[in-house]
């Protein structure tokens, strides 16, 4: 597992009900950035999408609890739920960009303000989009995404022990920073994604075998769990 710690628990326990033994190798951390003033005027906005479980925790404090939210999956949709914030605009299948424009709501949003709470950079797909359906888009940077400064001595010495069976990865960065703090050691192991744009990535850098899973965290378990069971 290598999505950052505080995102690993979940997914971890599920993995455990399986009857496999995770190994949290966090090659993601989330260093939250200063409050940009857009987040303080985010009341103001008719519709505020946030992109990542990540961006609701960075900024909790800063949230009103009357807000029109919409999420890119079901894992941002669970943590603005617990903030008690709801009910959420969330794609029921899929955690992307493409999913989440791909709902009635999201044609309904020509005049309306809409605000994008993400990390540093990324996709510009969602902006683009209901920029062309007639919003206007701004957005709330509040946090980047950066290397771990972690020692990959223990992990590689389980690898070498034969106890390292799949690699779970959910974007490119991700993969670069994990392929850099092994040495690319691990390349052989099965990588499990949840997007085919970051299998192509997987493929540019050479792994031997990438898996495509449907996407959220049930769509990795199932999809292991087949590959483990001798299913497809």
């Amino acid at each position: 597992m290598t999505r950052p710690r505080e995102l690993a628990e979940p997914f971890a326990r599920l993995l455990e009900q399986q009857g496999a033994r995770p190994i949290v190798f966090p090659a993601l951390e989330i260093q939250p950035l200063p409050p940009p003033p857009t987040l303080g005027r985010i009341a103001d906005f008719d519709l505020v999408v946030f992109v990542s479980p990540s961006a609701v925790r960075v900024t909790l404090a800063a949230l009103p609890r009357r807000l029109t939210a919409a999420a890119i999956g079901a894992g941002t949709a669970r943590e603005l739920e617990r903030a008690g914030i709801g009910p959420v605009i969330a794609p029921v299948a899929g955690a992307d960009s493409e999913a989440l424009l791909a709902l009635p709501q999201m044609h309904q949003l020509a005049g309306k303000r809409v605000l994008i709470v993400r990390g540093e950079g990324g996709r510009e797909l969602l902006a683009q989009s209901l920029s062309e359906r007639g919003a206007r888009v701004e957005y709330a940077e509040c946090y980047r995404r950066v290397r771990p400064r972690t020692d990959a001595a223990t992990l590689l010495a389980a690898w070498r022990r034969g106890e390292v069976h799949a690699v779970t990865v959910l974007s490119p960065q991700t993969l670069d920073n994990f392929l850099s703090m092994t040495g690319g050691a691990l390349s052989a192991v099965p990588v499990f994604v949840p997007h085919e744009r970051i299998a192509r990535h997987a493929r540019e850098r050479g792994l031997r075998e990438v898996i495509v899973a449907e996407r959220g965290d049930d769509g990795l378990i199932e999809r292991l769990v087949a590959y483990f069971h001798g299913g497809s």
